[in-house]
């Protein structure tokens, strides 16, 4: 069955130039974007629960923009001044960019990693005697805790957000030949809103290995895949699978 419409789980790109715009444009199909979850603040009260005393930390581990934002709305509701001495380990130069939005980044002591975790963990490592907090979502891969306490650090985790499934009932009565997920939160909030979902003759296409067990642990068929070496993006398997599709 040829692929006329395509619906992507996450936000609509905020600029012109997405390859997701070029991909609509040159294969002739619609794309349309929806959140399937998004992320909410957890509320400071449940933060102090927590037992986090901002003032014990001299370094601050962010591995998103979700973990940026959410540490300095804490801050500012817990009343706590961020010293211009705390140093910022970032994951990658995004991290690090979007940091900006809240200090001035020539007058602060920042790392960054070169996306990957592990690959922070070697910065990490040069400055062992510092005390870490890592803001976090309530879901936190088991990498990013099992590193720290490989290298010995002095680290505290701190839940500041969590994901969050969204509000799917208005697309009760739309229909998709592709959905595209990026997690298995995705599909966790694809059988929330649709518990009696049945694929039929919808196309999945997923992204990453634990979003393709997500799937396929629902009973559902992965038609589409990425990264592999051939399609290393979303986008250019999409496209690849269109056109061998719709030249039928």
């Amino acid at each position: 069955m040829k692929v006329k419409t395509i619906l992507v789980s996450q936000p609509a790109p905020k600029t012109e130039t997405s390859p997701y715009f070029d991909l609509a444009e040159k294969q002739k199909v619609k794309v349309d974007f929806r959140s399937f979850i998004h992320v909410e603040g957890i509320p400071v009260k449940e933060v102090r629960a927590q037992k986090i005393d901002l003032s014990n930390f001299t370094a601050i581990i962010l591995t998103s923009r979700n973990a940026v934002d959410n540490f300095f709305r804490i801050a500012e509701e817990m009343r706590f001044t961020v010293p211009d001495s705390m140093k910022y380990f970032c994951q990658s130069e995004a991290v690090a960019y979007y940091l900006q939005k809240y200090v001035v980044y020539r007058k602060r002591k920042i790392y960054v990693g070169t996306r990957t975790f592990p690959e922070l963990c070697k910065l990490i490592k040069k400055h062992k005697d510092e005390k870490f907090l890592l803001p976090s979502s309530d879901k936190l891969k088991s990498l990013i805790p099992d590193e720290l306490n490989k290298l010995g650090v002095n680290w505290q985790r701190a839940d500041l957000y969590r994901t969050v499934v969204s509000d799917l009932s208005d697309l009760e009565d739309v229909f998709y030949d592709v959905l595209v997920f990026f997690s298995p939160s995705g599909i966790e909030s694809l059988f929330e809103n649709f518990p009696d979902f049945k694929q039929n003759n919808t196309r999945i296409a997923v992204f990453g290995n634990s979003t393709i067990k997500a799937v396929e642990a629902r009973g559902l068929r992965v038609d589409i895949s990425a990264p592999t070496p051939e399609t290393p993006s979303m986008t250019m398997a999409l496209e690849k699978y269109i056109k061998e599709v719709n030249k039928k």
